[in-house]
């Protein structure tokens, strides 16, 4: 599945959370939405920034346009781009940074994946707090404007891929690997795992 066919991440079910997670859609209307999503991890805040910005180690190669996140980069400077190589003299700018504050606060500007080719802008905040021995690292993600159905349509899929990007993020600063566990796997059924 591409970022392009994020219409599809609805029938997948959403893999278990790190420790401490949080996620959902805080606002929706036609207009626009908010969501939500937080994580608590093992290291600290400078640790948890450097994790965030290599993008491509964490980010599922399965929502870019590529099919390989390895040719996703995130310059976590003012003006920076989150982009996608995609050839010699190809690629996409996913956001741009409009507000860096190591460790502390990382804001990007731009609509994600499929809202791109609509009249939304969107604006997501990433916060690094102390929390315990680590880190909370917390994501809030704001889109509004016009697109192909009502906004509060589009809230539930792009909360779905955040939520996988999240949990991603997690598992790469707890583990040193971003993919989800087969113990932390549901059945290709979507049924709950009862398995104990």
């Amino acid at each position: 599945m591409r970022i392009a066919s994020l219409t599809l991440v609805a029938a997948l079910s959403v893999a278990a959370f790190p420790s401490g997670a949080h996620a959902e859609v805080t606002r929706s209307s036609d207009a626009g939405f908010t969501i939500t999503h937080s994580v608590n991890v093992p290291l600290p805040p400078p640790a948890a920034w450097g994790a965030l910005a290599d993008v491509g180690r964490w980010w599922d190669s399965e929502h870019t346009y590529s099919g390989d996140s390895r040719n996703l980069t995130l310059d976590p400077s003012v003006g920076g781009c989150f982009c996608e190589k995609l050839g010699l003299y190809a690629g996409a700018q996913h956001m741009t940074v409009i507000y860096a504050q190591p460790p502390k606060m990382l804001r990007l500007s731009g609509g994600l994946g499929p809202l791109q080719e609509f009249a939304v802008t969107g604006s997501l905040t990433w916060t690094i707090e102390v929390a315990g021995g680590g880190s909370r690292i917390n994501l809030i993600y704001t889109a509004g404007g016009y697109a192909d159905r009502p906004l509060g349509e589009w809230a539930p899929l792009v909360d779905s891929v955040l939520a996988t990007q999240v949990q991603r993020l997690g598992r790469f600063i707890s583990t040193g690997n971003p993919a989800e566990s087969k113990a932390d796997a549901k059945p290709e059924t979507g049924r709950p795992d009862t398995k104990k």
